[in-house]
């Protein structure tokens, strides 16, 4: 669901490129990995790159066409209005004393959440606020549990966060716990097409539409 407004977009951009029209179906990350392993027939996934990894692992997907899309930053957001570029502390130090001095704390499902929880754990601070911690519901982005006032302190990737009410985006996490996701397509082994399509979503030419959406070009 990340990277549905960024496909969307790359999709129109490959039609006029003259890929012909896709039709793309976004759900959540592990319905996407179920549905694939269940063998529901899709040409191209799209996923975090170590969900992908696995279904080529198990053989859904073929590791020789995994191309990296995007890479998605996780920022920190309070409620309000307005963004800061650029990192909103300047160390883990600072996270560590924002995270101490929430009430509540909002992180998403997925990847992002997961990886935050660990950086919690790592610093020994889960007992500390784990019961201040408020996983967003199915279908509910962390922005909006900012805007309704459950949760005064917010984490989850930029790209969601960007140009929602209600919010203000104090910037993404600082290089040492920043937390990034690459986003990667692939195509399914029971498909010989589009590949032409990912390579085209992957490269230089598509570069402009992932920043417009607040991710980073891959590497």
């Amino acid at each position: 669901m990340a990277t549905r407004h960024l496909l969307a977009d790359l999709a129109a951009r490959a039609a006029d490129a003259g890929f012909g029209l896709l039709e793309i179906e976004s759900v959540g990350g592990v319905d996407a990995a179920r549905r694939v392993a269940a063998g529901v027939p899709f040409d191209l996934v799209f996923l975090a790159a170590d969900a992908l990894e696995r279904l080529a692992a198990a053989g859904h997907v073929d590791a020789a066409s995994v191309t990296p899309i995007a890479v998605s930053q996780v920022a920190v957001a309070v409620p309000g209005a307005g963004s800061i570029d650029g990192p909103a502390f300047a160390d883990a130090a600072g996270v560590r004393e924002a995270l101490r001095a929430a009430t509540r704390i909002g992180f998403s499902t997925g990847p992002s959440g997961t990886a935050l929880r660990a950086l919690i754990e790592e610093w020994g601070l889960s007992a500390e606020i784990g019961d201040r911690l408020v996983q967003a519901r199915a279908g509910v982005p962390v922005a909006q549990l900012l805007a309704d006032g459950e949760v005064d302190l917010g984490f989850q990737q930029l790209s969601e966060l960007a140009g929602q009410p209600g919010i203000r985006i104090l910037g993404t996490l600082p290089r040492d716990c920043a937390i990034d996701t690459v986003f990667a397509g692939a195509v399914t082994t029971d498909s010989r097409a589009a590949r032409g399509l990912l390579a085209f979503f992957g490269g230089r030419a598509a570069a402009s539409v992932v920043r417009a959406h607040s991710f980073d070009p891959p590497a």
